[in-house]
């Protein structure tokens, strides 16, 4: 129960920077802050997300949580590499 508490809490918050770093638009194209912001977000993110994907690692390997928690840190990541790359603002 515990570490499905630690890992949705880890998921929401990158989940949440995922939702700032997708809400960052660029309302000129001389305003270059909101780009490093939304890179910035993406970024921290992702990092939120491995650490995540390896502490889930660490809990489906002791048996204590299933395999389908893989799924959420895959997601979240898979965003977050996308708007880092393809979909940047």
């Amino acid at each position: 129960m515990v570490c499905a508490v630690v890992l949705t809490l880890t998921h929401a918050v990158a989940g949440y920077l995922l939702f700032l770093a997708y809400l960052a638009g660029v309302a000129a194209p001389w305003e270059q802050d909101a780009t490093a912001h939304s890179g910035f977000a993406a970024g921290l993110a992702l990092a939120i997300t491995v650490v995540t994907a390896l502490l889930t690692w660490v809990f489906v390997k002791a048996i204590w949580l299933r395999s389908w928690w893989f799924a959420l840190p895959a997601l979240l990541g898979l965003a977050a590499l996308l708007r880092l790359t393809v979909l940047t603002p």
